[in-house]
């Protein structure tokens, strides 16, 4: 498999480790038009490659991802075509998650917000430093969480405590994240590069169909769940991208100040 033709992400092989890494450090890997149609196609070109066993998921710098860039938001306002071909990606980037067999470490550093968030969560293990950041804050912007919140989150930590954090965008520690069982664990910053490096060569040396098939059999369920929620979240999303309650948040956000919600 080629992959370069990939330019937001930067793609690594070492051996049966491929290692995608989000690389846009100067604005904290937040993801821009770019990103966002490289990451509907990375997963189902994985897929294809038969010479990957394991993915590792990480950021570039002292971020994973701070989530959408708030210009790219800006530009997408009142264009209908716009927004909805950027959901129809998210509809793709969450299936082609499920869909890939193969195991994903996600390696997290710094903020995971919106759909930064979403791509660690999807991920089968998920490490991250203590002060890392969890997020999902779509609300907090007048939007709906349709890029994969409202599927991930209920299934990982139960609906309560998915909607304690969805329906108010309130972030959650890596060490937080761990103890409640959303992420695999919390590992120190001086520790996460071996931890996630010892877990991929392990899977990596394993017998990868018995791995890739289980971890297919595991996500048939949550595809189940999954598809049921894709569709109704991502189909809201696209309306609230269109309504003045978002607009006013993007418009607070780019003058630092506080939105003043209408429920229009």
């Amino acid at each position: 498999m080629d992959y370069s033709s990939y330019k937001g992400l930067k793609i690594e092989r070492n051996g049966r480790i491929l290692t995608v890494t989000i690389d846009r450090p100067e604005v904290k890997n937040a993801v821009n038009p770019l990103l966002h149609d490289e990451f509907s196609r990375i997963f189902a070109d994985i897929a294809r490659d038969p010479e990957v066993g394991v993915v590792v998921l990480t950021g570039t710098g002292q971020a994973f991802s701070a989530g959408g860039d708030i210009g790219w938001l800006a530009a997408l306002q009142a264009d209908p075509a716009a927004t909805a071909a950027a959901i129809e990606n998210d509809r793709r980037i969450q299936n082609n998650l499920l869909d890939l067999e193969v195991p994903v470490i996600a390696r997290v550093v710094g903020p995971a917000v919106g759909l930064g968030c979403s791509l660690a969560l999807f991920c089968d293990f998920i490490y991250a430093t203590p002060d890392a950041r969890f997020a999902d804050p779509h609300v907090a912007v007048g939007l709906v969480a349709g890029d994969g919140g409202a599927v991930i989150w209920p299934q990982l930590i139960g609906y309560a405590r998915a909607k304690r954090y969805l329906l108010t965008g309130d972030p959650i520690s890596g060490a937080e994240a761990a103890a409640i069982g959303l992420i695999t664990e919390a590992v120190s910053i001086e520790e996460i590069d071996a931890k996630v490096r010892a877990m991929a060569e392990r899977l990596a040396a394993g017998a990868i169909h018995a791995i890739k098939w289980t971890k297919a059999s595991i996500n048939a369920g949550l595809k189940v769940t999954a598809n049921a929620i894709i569709d109704r979240a991502a189909a809201y999303e696209n309306l609230t991208m269109l309504m003045e309650d978002h607009r006013i948040a993007v418009e607070a956000f780019q003058n630092r100040s506080a939105p003043q919600f209408t429920g229009r």
